[in-house]
């Protein structure tokens, strides 16, 4: 997925970022959520998830350092973990599981580590714009 694209939407208008997502991410993806504390990015995999038809709570796994929603939903919390810890704690193995691992505060270290062992790594850069948020989508 080389080309970037870009969507404004409100909470209420996810639904055609999510859609967007459902079209082009391969089966097996890694994506990198990258915004400032309480820039939508649990919000977007709530949403990623509802349209996935996971039912119950969606909700950012800041201690557990990782989430899992239905057969194939992941959610990873990864703030001031680096990668030794993610191989001590065997989070690394985890991106081998097929799905969607949607990776919050996730390095770029850690990034190009994953690209460089051949994972599809996408990268969703969200930026609030008053009662919207911008998504930039693309590697």
């Amino acid at each position: 997925m080389s080309n970037l694209k870009r969507f404004e939407a409100t909470e209420k208008e996810l639904d055609e970022v999510v859609r967007h997502l459902l079209s082009v991410l391969p089966e097996n993806a890694v994506v990198f959520l990258k915004g400032d504390l309480a820039a939508g990015k649990t919000t977007l995999v709530k949403a990623i998830a509802k349209a996935k038809g996971i039912e119950g709570e969606v909700t950012s796994p800041t201690f557990s350092l990782q989430h899992k929603y239905g057969d194939n939903l992941y959610h990873y919390d990864l703030y001031r973990v680096d990668e030794e810890t993610l191989a001590e704690t065997g989070l690394l193995e985890a991106f081998e599981l097929p799905g969607w691992h949607m990776v919050e505060w996730g390095s770029e270290r850690l990034k190009a580590f994953l690209e460089s062992v051949g994972y599809n790594i996408v990268t969703i850069a969200i930026t609030p714009a008053g009662d919207r948020r911008v998504y930039r989508i693309g590697d």
